[in-house]
């Protein structure tokens, strides 16, 4: 499961995505959002968080200051660039600046006035980083070079960028999974009597062997691996703890590969002498974890707002008996993605900016919760955390992979 292809194929899957989704769904985007002409630019080294998912791979960063200019005639998307020729952006990009002629914003002004579009939209934003990508000495330095006239066409990107970043393209669908697998193997693999030795092993070997994995692969994993533990009597326990018998391990670990982030957070039992499956009470605890799942899935539909599901989902939960705490957020080019936030752990009410975005069809989300369930063989409540990455198209929803109604079990005996 943990075939990964050579870098030069990679690249070569992510440059053949990345040109449908500018010629395919860029332009949707743009009609969909009233901008027919979109501005972004960036300095290196302080590049724009969208630069990444418009450039190829051969444009790693920007090149001194990059201006790159998509107009919609109408008919199709035209894609400038604006800034020094660069190979990597040759055949996706058609370059602009006449550098012996003219200074760089001058370069930038004759083409918006050529093009004569009806609204600019620059990337600033206050309730979304993606969309907030322009700096405040660049906005400055872009006003002092135009004309008013262009000035009054600018508006905010936001709604653009967010629904360009949000999308996954059919393939890039099909992907996920493979994406999704590859994480999954890894962490069943540490949650394994191969990795597992109770009384010897701790949390931090599981996660270093988990970071080290990712690493053997070529991937990056966009946040370090935690594990932690729930021990009968005692409750939870963080740090790099030694695994015991009886101890129920949860682990939360991302990785990136093609282009796409995993968040996965699932379940492992560590079984004491004898035992061959997980106690029952925790076994409910578990089931009681999916029927929440199942509830917010359900209550999925386009138009309503991130805090709509919030709390349609918490109402249902709390009126079948749960303890749930939702806190749901959007996946895919980053990890927590661009799109309707739906809760935090740490706030169970509506929020203002990001969880008033609503919901789309084509869109991935990490299916984050915790429901608290008392279960008796521990001794207290324990904390049911899980986190599976889904898909919502127009056909429902989907989880990418299989196994989220288990708890994983590894035996101590030998």
């Amino acid at each position: 499961m943990r075939n990964v292809l050579p870098l030069k194929d990679q690249y070569a899957l992510m440059d053949e995505v990345l040109k449908k989704r500018l010629d395919e769904l860029l332009p949707k985007m743009m009609r969909e959002t009233g901008i027919d002409c979109w501005v972004v630019l960036c300095k290196e080294y302080n590049e724009d968080p969208c630069l990444p998912f418009i450039t190829p791979t051969s444009f790693p960063t920007a090149r001194r200051l990059t201006c790159l200019i998509f107009y919609d005639d109408g008919k199709t998307v035209k894609r400038y660039n604006a800034g020094r020729p660069d190979h990597g952006l040759a055949g996706l990009f058609e370059n602009t600046w006449k550098l012996d002629e003219e200074e760089q914003y001058e370069g930038i002004k004759r083409v918006l006035t050529k093009l004569a579009p009806k609204v600019i939209g620059l990337n600033y934003s206050s309730d979304f980083a993606f969309g907030d990508g322009l700096t405040k000495s660049l906005y400055d330095e872009f006003k002092a070079a135009m004309t008013p006239a262009i000035m009054r066409k600018v508006v905010s990107a936001e709604k653009l960028v967010i629904r360009y970043l949000e999308t996954r393209l059919p393939v890039e669908q099909a992907r996920y999974r493979t994406v999704a697998a590859i994480a999954q193997d890894i962490i069943e693999e540490a949650f394994s009597a191969k990795q597992i030795t109770p009384g010897l092993t701790t949390t931090g070997d599981l996660e270093w062997f988990m970071m080290q994995a990712t690493n053997d692969l070529g991937c990056p994993f966009w946040f370090p691996p935690t594990v932690d533990i729930q021990r009968p009597g005692i409750g939870m326990i963080d740090g790099n703890e030694i695994i015991l018998p009886g101890d129920l391990l949860h682990c939360d670990y991302g990785l990136v590969y093609l282009g796409l982030c995993t968040d996965t957070q699932r379940l492992c039992y560590v079984g004491k002498p004898g035992e061959v499956c997980a106690p029952s009470d925790l076994l409910e605890a578990m089931a009681e974890n999916d029927r929440f799942q199942d509830i917010v899935t359900e209550n999925y539909a386009t138009g309503k707002t991130g805090n709509d599901l919030l709390m349609e989902a918490l109402e249902k939960g709390k009126a079948a008996g749960m303890r749930p705490i939702l806190y749901t957020h959007p996946i895919g080019t980053y990890g927590h993605g661009p799109g309707p936030i739906i809760g935090l752990w740490n706030q169970q009410a509506p929020i203002e900016g990001r969880g008033d975005w609503p919901l789309y069809y084509d869109t991935n989300y990490a299916l984050e919760l915790t429901t608290i369930h008392y279960v008796p063989s521990f001794g207290f409540d324990v904390r049911m955390m899980t986190e599976e990455t889904i898909q919502v198209t127009a056909s429902g929803v989907e989880y990418l992979m299989p196994g989220r109604e288990k708890i994983i079990f590894v035996s101590s005996d030998r």
